[in-house]
């Protein structure tokens, strides 16, 4: 049976996740400031600027940004790799009580996603009117229909959050 090792891109992360787990983070406003500093990481590889940032028990537990075409995989979404990181580290697949902050409003299977994790709390930058699923175009952490819920806070510090995206765009016209 071959051993796995970690790769350098993952080490990292387990790495700054270390650092980060030891600051208490008490505001949306702070919560997002992490997330921006993650999404402009995704630049330097060709990714749209979306960071994610997972807290549970007033602690950071998982810290990622978008990686969809550094591995030319779909589901590289910050979101998702912030809760496969955030589950490594409790060792459950259930976040229960966990809040994610996210740049942008998550996908709809980004949300579906954060919903099956258990996650309490979704908190967004700037509203995805082509696509987002936690309000824009709908309302997944509130359809009773789904069997669980989440609140959702929206627009914590928004205008950094569509400055970073729309100087992305703009540059890569």
């Amino acid at each position: 049976m071959a051993t796995e090792r970690a790769s350098p891109i993952r080490r990292r992360h387990t790495d700054r996740i270390g650092r980060l787990a030891s600051l208490r983070i008490v505001t949306d406003n702070e919560l997002m400031g992490l997330a921006l500093a993650e999404a402009t990481a995704a630049i330097d590889h060709g990714d749209v600027p979306v960071g994610a940032v997972i807290l549970l028990d007033g602690k950071v537990i998982a810290s990622r940004h978008d990686e969809r075409e550094r591995l030319g995989d779909p589901t590289a979404c910050a979101e998702l790799l912030a809760i496969r990181d955030a589950t490594a580290h409790v060792g459950s697949r259930r976040l229960d009580g966990a809040t994610i902050a996210v740049t942008i409003e998550p996908s709809v299977m980004c949300a579906g996603a954060i919903l099956d994790a258990g996650m309490a709390r979704v908190v967004f930058g700037v509203p995805d009117l082509s696509g987002g699923a936690v309000g824009s175009l709908y309302q997944v952490g509130a359809d009773p229909r789904l069997g669980r819920e989440f609140v959702t806070t929206h627009n914590v510090r928004a205008p950094e959050c569509a400055d970073l995206l729309t100087t992305y765009l703009a540059a890569r016209d």
